[in-house]
Order: structure tokens, then sequence, then C-alpha cells
């Protein structure tokens, strides 16, 4: 599957700000190869709150490996020519600096 600016806006509508997503679902998503290897990497929980503590499959988990969905924002607000450091300036949380990149989706 080809990848260019459609499937970019389609896969940056399905980023959240806050998940891992595995190398499977990566490549399910259309997420090309080579980010996948540039962006994915080993993430462990942090247990002094629950927003900081990884969940997989509703389980505790102490790492997980994959591309964390806020990452993967930045790198298709770039490739689509966003410039995602202005406009989540402002934001508060990774939750919102993804809705303030998807937003800059009506400019283009």
């Amino acid at each position: 599957m080809p990848f260019d600016s459609v499937s970019a806006q389609m896969l940056l509508l399905k980023c959240t700000g806050d998940e891992i997503w595995n190398e499977e679902t990566c490549r399910q998503e259309g997420v090309p190869d080579l980010w996948i290897k540039e962006l994915k990497d080993c993430f462990e929980s942090g247990y002094n709150s629950d927003r900081n503590t990884i969940y997989h499959k509703e389980k505790m988990v102490n790492q997980y490996e994959g591309v964390l969905d806020l990452h993967l924002a930045y790198k298709l607000a770039e490739y689509l020519g966003i410039d995602w450091k202005q406009v989540t300036a402002t934001s508060i949380g990774r939750r919102d600096q993804v809705k303030s990149i998807i937003a800059e989706l009506d400019e283009l």
C-alpha cells in the first residue's frame, strides 16, 4: 500500500497521544517500515500514577516495546508540513497535543 498525504492524514486521525502501538499494529495501520525502526522503543511503566502505568490486554506490564502514537503524530505532522512544535506550544498534555495537530489538518 503506497504511503501518501491521504494515508498520513487517516493515520493521524487514529492517534490519541497516549497509546503505544506494537510493531504488528503499526504494520497493519500502514506505518512505513523506516518510521517503525526510527520510532520504536522500549517503554517502562511508571507506577507512581495510573496515567504512567502501561497496560497490555488490561494487565499492568513493566515494559512494552512499540511506537508511542504521540511520536508518530509528530512524524506524521512533519510529513504533512505541519509545524507541530508551534501548534502544540500551548497544549496541555499528550492528548491535547495530538488534538492540536489534528486540528491543523483543516488548514492544509
